[in-house]
């Protein structure tokens, strides 16, 4: 059944390709800037990535006026404000963000500051507060995960009030973003299964969220599919192309799905632990993504049956309830497998959550921007039911 109403915004371009992160002339060529800020961080520059697209920027004629590599994992307003500065006076003409979902949230942040000034909080907080397009801005995700290489949403944390703020804006979207498997190989298994699962949890949602449309839900089952088939072989073997690129291109599809469907309860209380106990994002999601699924169940389960087969699960004369289950039971199985290697843990004790905290993690997610977006109402005693599940 069709909703009445839906859109569909998707301006970035992608290119994809192994290599490509070194040679993408003809792309930078189209948007016609040719001064450009670099923003990474520390690990990146050591592993001699953010040199080798550097000399490609070179070889290609751009110039690159400076570089802000000091990029936490989880990004703050006062590292924005500094990138912002220092891109700022460099003279750059556009900003390229080369990491993971802290970087790219950073440069995104960054370049409201650059583009139009004033303060980032009191200014520019919330949905839809800018009026223009900003400065180009060209992401090149070493990362599978957040997908924010075509979101227009950028998470950055409130020192100040120990919560993450959400900016979300069309003009955040990036102009162009890249995707080179070789960008990720050097992403160690336990990286590589968070992040892979942050993509899962925001197909998941998309999916079954309340701004879902026909249009989301294909890059979403599609997102689903990818990881469910490439996530343990990625993790396995991280030389390989093949998966690397399946989840690289899946994260994408996530990402631009949920950046119109949006996102529930799952990240409303993975932000919490990000705030308020510093668990990575992607861990978090990994984590909850099956006790949200439960706690919506009755709100999603015929939609969930549907994307059930994306998981490779067979459901032929099953039941839209017993189909639905399935679904949770293929993640919590995905998990479980991903533990056995290594790469995950499955409780929030297990990543600093103290028991005594779980009633602020749920009433920090019944405040959370998300949920607005979740398919039934986020509901503090009960979502700390499914927390103390998740402990």
């Amino acid at each position: 059944m069709l909703p009445e109403f839906f859109e569909f915004y998707n301006p970035t371009k992608v290119v994809y390709g192994a290599g490509i992160a070194s040679d993408f002339q003809a792309e930078l060529d189209a948007i016609g800037v040719e001064k450009y800020f670099i923003v990474s961080d520390n690990v990146i520059r050591d592993q001699g990535i953010v040199e080798k697209v550097v000399a490609g920027l070179t070889s290609a004629g751009i110039t690159v006026t400076g570089e802000f590599l000091n990029v936490p994992p989880n990004s703050a307003i006062k590292t924005v404000n500094l990138c912002a500065d220092q891109a700022k006076s460099s003279g750059a003409e556009g900003l390229i963000a080369i990491g993971g979902g802290s970087v790219i949230d950073t440069a995104k942040a960054a370049n409201i500051l650059i583009s139009e000034g004033g303060d980032l909080v009191e200014d520019y907080s919330g949905i839809h507060t800018l009026t223009r397009p900003l400065k180009p801005l060209v992401v090149i995700p070493t990362t599978a995960g957040t997908g924010s290489e075509v979101t227009m949403i950028s998470v950055i944390y409130d020192e100040k009030n120990k919560e993450k703020l959400a900016f979300g804006d069309k003009f955040l979207l990036p102009s162009l973003a890249v995707l080179d498997p070789q960008m990720t190989t050097s992403m160690p298994p336990g990286l590589t299964a968070s992040t892979a699962m942050d993509a899962l949890t925001h197909a998941v949602e998309a999916y079954v969220g309340t701004g879902c449309s026909p249009v989301s839900d294909i890059f979403a089952a599609g997102a689903v599919e990818l990881i469910f088939k490439n996530i343990l072989q990625a993790t396995e073997d991280g030389q390989d192309l093949e998966a690397r690129g399946s989840l690289l291109v899946a994260a994408n599809l996530a990402g631009t799905a949920f950046s119109h469907s949006m996102v529930g309860c799952v990240h409303g209380m993975a932000h919490a632990s990000g705030a308020l106990f510093h668990v990575p994002h992607g861990i978090a999601n990994a984590i909850l993504l099956p006790h949200g699924m439960e706690y919506n169940f009755d709100e999603i389960k015929e939609k969930l049956a549907r994307l059930t087969p994306f998981m490779g699960v067979e459901i032929s004369g099953l039941s839209v309830e017993v189909s639905a289950a399935k679904a949770i039971e293929a993640v919590r199985g995905l998990t479980a497998k991903l533990n056995e290697m290594g790469a995950l843990p499955l409780r929030l004790r297990e990543v600093g959550v103290p028991e005594e905290g779980l009633p602020e993690l749920a009433e920090y997610a019944v405040n959370d921007g998300t949920s607005w977006f979740n398919p039934r109402e986020v509901v503090a005693e009960e979502i700390l039911l499914h927390l103390k599940n998740a402990y």
